[in-house]
């Protein structure tokens, strides 16, 4: 009887558990299962692979205008060279910051600093060596070495030598030793082919813009161009964008004055026109252009240019406007309560795309 109840207890419990696996049977009691949260499975990086950056959204910075070629220019330094000159002739080396008055478009502009000329000079002579060159050619030379020898302070200052002639082309890079350069010249080839000086003038400021300093091109030539792909209006304008002073040692006169035994003779069109020409890049940068007739002269002429740079000032502008990039802004510069001094200083300068 008891071996019965047992089999009858088995079937019972065998039974209600496959019933409760069919589905068959389900409590009302049970509650819902949670959802669990869905996992996402990204695939597995290589060890050596590295872990990706978040890639973070910065908050749009509203434009100041809506033009993209108007720009800010606070940063860009604005280096105004200048010589100050008394009725006879000789350098005033005396003023002060207070003592400069500068105007900008006609309003007055605040200078933010002024050293005198013990600045570095970064200097770059384009030496005509075209076929139009060669009467006096070699007392050219010698004059243009002892500038170097003169001007070169070699703990500061730095020059290139570039000859012109069909092209323009690096002889000597920016050195410290008036040796090398006196000897870059020495190796010149013979002058032959056309004068490209405009385009040659582009060329030494493009290689003068990347360095700190005082810019300075000097030019030794008759001022005539013939073949360069630039316009003069080109050219001034990289001298300028570059803040490059433009000295010009014009050899017309000293041609002429060798060609004719010392009787000189009249200039035609062409000359005149070079001669205005390079008179207008000399004013538009803040420099000069001698037109020696001798070999006195003509090392007058270079002792004047290294004299001038060891007597300038430099004042700092920092422009604080707005304005159109490649915009031509007007500088005008006076010294207060002083009269009959010539200041010679650049026109103006170009508004660039510095927006640092």
């Amino acid at each position: 009887m008891a071996h019965k109840i047992s089999l009858t207890i088995l079937f019972f419990i065998l039974t209600s558990i496959a019933f409760a696996q069919s589905g068959r049977i389900k409590s009302p009691e049970t509650p819902a299962p949670t959802p669990r949260p869905r996992v996402v499975y990204l695939p597995t990086l290589e060890t050596n692979s590295p872990l990706p950056k978040p890639q973070i959204t910065p908050t749009p910075t509203p434009k100041i205008e809506e033009d993209d070629d108007v720009i800010r220019v606070e940063s860009a330094l604005v280096p105004i060279p200048v010589s100050v000159i008394d009725s006879t002739g000789k350098a005033i080396t005396n003023l002060r910051l207070e003592d400069f008055e500068l105007s900008v478009d006609g309003k007055a502009a605040e200078i933010s600093g002024l050293f005198r000329s013990d600045a570095p000079v970064r200097l770059a002579m384009l030496f005509d060596n075209s076929s139009s060159v060669i009467i006096a050619r070699e007392f050219e030379k010698e004059a243009a070495t002892r500038f170097f020898k003169r001007v070169l302070r070699p703990e500061k200052d730095l020059a290139a030598l570039f000859s012109v002639s069909t092209g323009t082309r690096l002889e000597q890079p920016l050195t410290k030793n008036s040796n090398q350069l006196a000897q870059a010249i020495e190796n010149f080839p013979l002058p032959q082919g056309a004068t490209a000086l405009l385009d040659g003038i582009i060329k030494a400021a493009d290689y003068l813009k990347e360095v700190e300093g005082r810019r300075v091109i000097v030019i030794v030539s008759d001022g005539d161009d013939t073949i360069s792909d630039s316009t003069f209006e080109q050219a001034v304008r990289a001298a300028s964008a570059a803040n490059c002073q433009v000295y010009v040692v014009k050899t017309t006169d000293f041609e002429n004055f060798k060609r004719t035994g010392g009787r000189g003779g009249n200039a035609n069109i062409r000359a005149l026109s070079a001669e205005r020409r390079m008179q207008e890049l000399a004013l538009q940068t803040g420099g000069a252009v001698y037109s020696p007739i001798d070999e006195r002269e003509l090392d007058q002429a270079f002792n004047q240019i290294s004299a001038e740079l060891s007597q300038q000032y430099v004042l700092n502008y920092y422009p604080e406007e707005t304005g159109k990039s490649n915009e031509f802004r007007t500088i005008s510069l006076k010294v207060k309560k002083r009269e009959n001094l010539t200041v010679r200083t650049r026109k103006g300068y170009y508004i660039s795309k510095n927006k640092s």
